[in-house]
């Protein structure tokens, strides 16, 4: 058996709040594809963590560093997301 832990991460863009549900691997392609693409800061995302990787306080503390670097991806492309972004955040289920 394989344990890994999926962050469920508030979403705040004016008026509207969701939830994404992402495994640690999926924030550091994300971030993988927006330095490449955008050139945006390396050490934004959070490091990953080996030891204690598990434990309630990191995961908590995690959490809220991902959230952080969620909402300073928002406001560094206020008018549009890039494309992985966008998907990333599920934007596709939320626009008519």
């Amino acid at each position: 058996i394989s344990f890994f832990q999926v962050y469920i991460i508030q979403v705040s863009v004016g008026n509207y709040q969701w939830t994404v549900k992402h495994r640690y691997s999926d924030f550091h392609d994300l971030h993988e594809k927006l330095v490449s693409e955008k050139k945006i800061d390396k050490n934004l995302l959070p490091p990953k963590k080996i030891i204690g990787k598990n434990s309630k306080s990191l995961v908590e503390k995690r959490q809220k560093e991902l959230e952080v670097y969620l909402q300073t991806l928002l406001v560094k492309f206020p008018i549009t997301a890039p494309k992985v972004l966008s998907h990333f955040l599920h934007f596709h289920l939320y626009v008519s």
